[in-house]
């Protein structure tokens, strides 16, 4: 694979600070963005639009016409959220090219068709098609952008294009693995931004340590439960795109997650909490897709199930918090 000019589809803060680590490598980055506006911002500007600590250097291009955006690349990183991807990926089809390699960063499972990323990708691209890679792993941009030592995961069956994205993604401050578990990359670091509303919640209310770590720990037995009947590796989930990312979403002030499972605690409204931020959460969606998988493969999730009905069902979080402190008493 040639590395000339790298594609980001999608510019928020994970993507923007993927791109930085790309192009400070002097490596040519084009970046899209659907919106003229904010494209215009960043190429005046050269500073992120979400995280004004991130600045572009020269090597970065901007753009909102896609065709421009994937001009004289092989590899594209799809850095939308989860639920855009199928769309972007239709609208489009006609200037995919069998040598691109599509990499996404997002974390979600698709609420209809209950598909991960990678799986959305094949589904819009057709069946033969496997130069897909899930890059993910625990990571926040703002640290990343400041140096912070961080570790990754490069998955795909494709060993050659998970290499490439490994090598691309890993300097002296960032450690990238291989894994060719992409389902269990994937679902790891979806499902863990449930748990992360939970410990926000808890963090809400006001409950200390031993709530979180419950949570935390009973929440990756959840994880591991769906990922393996979905056909995950029980390693993976143990590896940084599992319990790591659970880790580091649930502690951090960087989560955004977990801080909608703050303001829960505290007693706000979803919808409330939705209009404050410009980020996405993207347990929100997430939840209610884990809730659907937990039913169809009949996967006691008791914890994800009390979110789900926090979420959608307007669910007192203290009353879900007794139901599930006073179920029958079972073995660990």
């Amino acid at each position: 694979m040639t590395l000339g000019n790298i594609s980001f589809l999608g510019c928020g803060s994970w993507g923007g600070a993927l791109g930085y680590v790309v192009a400070k490598k002097g490596i040519t980055v084009t970046m899209w963005h659907r919106n003229q506006e904010i494209v215009r911002l960043l190429t005046e500007t050269r500073t992120h639009y979400l995280v004004p600590s991130l600045t572009f250097p020269d090597n970065v291009v901007f753009t909102s016409d896609i065709y421009e955006a994937i001009h004289g690349t092989d590899m594209i990183i799809l850095a939308l959220p989860s639920h855009s991807i199928r769309g972007l990926l239709q609208s489009y089809k006609d200037i995919w090219k069998e040598y691109h390699t599509f990499v996404n960063v997002s974390k979600g499972i698709e609420i209809d068709t209950l598909m991960t990323v990678s799986e959305v990708i094949k589904d819009v691209m057709g069946s033969p098609y496997t130069k897909i890679v899930t890059l993910s792993g625990p990571s926040h941009a703002e640290e990343v952008i400041l140096g912070h030592p961080t570790t990754l995961v490069s998955a795909s069956p494709n060993t050659e294009d998970a290499v490439a994205v490994q090598k691309l993604f890993s300097n002296e401050t960032i450690r990238t693995y291989v894994n060719s578990d992409i389902k269990g990359v994937e679902l790891g670091g979806s499902i863990k931004n449930v748990i992360a509303i939970a410990a926000g919640i808890s963090d809400g209310i006001g409950y200390g340590d031993n709530t979180k770590a419950a949570l935390i720990t009973r929440g990756m037995t959840e994880i591991s439960r769906l990922g393996v009947a979905m056909g995950g590796s029980i390693k993976t989930f143990s590896g940084l795109s599992g319990i790591g990312d659970l880790m580091v979403t649930c502690f951090s002030k960087h989560s955004r997650n977990r801080y909608v499972g703050e303001e829960i605690g505290k007693g706000k409204l979803l919808t409330e909490i939705l209009k404050e931020m410009s980020m996405i959460a993207e347990g929100i969606n997430t939840a209610e897709s884990v809730y659907r998988l937990s039913k169809k493969y009949r996967i006691s999730m008791p914890i994800s199930q009390a979110i789900y009905e926090i979420l959608f069902k307007e669910k007192d979080p203290n009353t879900s918090i007794y139901k599930l402190m006073s179920r029958k008493l079972i073995e660990e």
